[in-house]
């Protein structure tokens, strides 16, 4: 991984300026105020969005008599520029994805862990160790799920498609398509479609992506959506849409899942990497260690399997006790590459970027 550029330290300073007026304030002064009017204590952790099982967190909070403080996030862009502004944020535990974890480290923004008072790391799978190049000895970050973004197909309405990413460029489904607004994974996907890595550092390869996505794929979407391609494809607005399974499942009646075909293209793609790390600074530090150490007791993740039909990237114990069916599987992933903090190339991903983007 490359350590961060200047550019993410204007990025950074730059978002600092904004959060430090959403979040001034935002940070406990002291250890009394981690405890609630009952006098339990605390522990503030900062995840993605609908990431969390709750029933994991209530049984936490009645094993260990605690109450969790669930803040959410919607990027890491967004969680790096509030710890950025205000320090540790008063968090105890973090969700950074694997390129933000080398971030983070590098700029001394995470705390040592005490990988000896964790005895659950035993069930972290060798899947997801050998993806942890950033991190290989788990001293800053403990892996919670690897995953990817795929392609979900109403088989009511296309009954005959190309399974790969060049499905967007299938004509006839022009006007009832989607791709995310995500840089990232849209030409990563483009990328991989064309046989190159998705952290690619050959301008002539991003290129002739950025050219495929541009003139063969967009040509054919009503637009890049993040954040209502669920909604909408679950309403019909679209046939086929590019995003996760568990947000497009989650929009849908469960009587109706047998019509959709979600899948991961063969081509490859790229491949998302989540942690649960503890910020410097951080009050709790012990009680963080256990709730990391509680995550991956095989009976406790496998909830978070349950809840968002995920497979089992991860812990090699929880698949005994799921009981229900992934969207995906562990070896769909195979073809897979994680997105690396790109450095000094971010500023060619970004110009290809505007031209899709923002250039009709």
């Amino acid at each position: 991984m490359s350590k961060p550029t200047t550019k993410h330290f204007i990025l950074a300073l730059g978002l600092v300026v904004l959060a430090s007026s959403l979040f001034l304030g935002c940070s406990k002064s002291s250890d009394a105020d981690a405890k609630n009017t009952t006098g339990s204590k605390k522990l503030y952790v900062y995840n993605w969005s609908y990431y969390t099982p709750d029933s994991v967190i209530e049984s936490f909070e009645k094993e260990y008599g605690v109450d969790v403080v669930l803040d959410y996030f919607a990027s890491n862009e967004e969680m790096f520029a509030k710890l950025m502004a205000s320090g540790d944020a008063g968090y105890d535990v973090i969700f950074p994805s694997g390129d933000y974890v080398s971030i983070m480290k590098n700029l001394g923004m995470l705390q040592k862990l005490d990988t000896s008072k964790m005895p659950n790391l035993q069930y972290i799978t060798e899947f997801a160790r050998e993806r942890a190049y950033y991190d290989p000895d788990m001293e800053y970050s403990v892996p919670y799920y690897i995953g990817a973004t795929g392609i979900a197909v109403n088989t009511k309405m296309v009954k005959e498609y190309e399974k790969t990413w060049n499905i967007f460029g299938d004509t006839r489904l022009k006007g009832r398509m989607v791709m995310m607004d995500d840089m990232r994974e849209v030409m990563g996907d483009a990328l991989s479609y064309l046989g190159y890595s998705v952290n690619t550092s050959n301008a002539a390869e991003l290129e002739e992506a950025r050219v495929l996505v541009n003139t063969k794929w967009k040509p054919n979407l009503v637009k890049f959506d993040a954040e209502g391609f669920a909604k909408a494809f679950a309403s019909g607005e679209y046939w086929v849409a590019h995003g996760y399974a568990e947000a497009i499942f989650e929009e849908l009646p469960e009587n109706q899942w047998k019509d959709i075909d979600f899948f991961l293209p063969e081509d490859g793609g790229p491949m998302y990497f989540d942690s649960m790390s503890i910020p410097k600074g951080a009050r709790n530090y012990e009680l963080a260690l256990e709730f990391i150490n509680y995550i991956h007791k095989p009976e406790n993740y496998a909830q978070l399997l349950d809840r968002f039909h995920f497979p089992a990237s991860v812990n090699t114990e929880a698949e005994k006790y799921r009981t229900t069916t992934p969207f995906y599987t562990v070896e769909m992933l195979t073809n897979y590459e994680l997105k690396d903090d790109l450095g000094p190339n971010l500023e060619m991903y970004n110009k290809a970027w505007e031209t899709i983007r923002y250039v009709n």
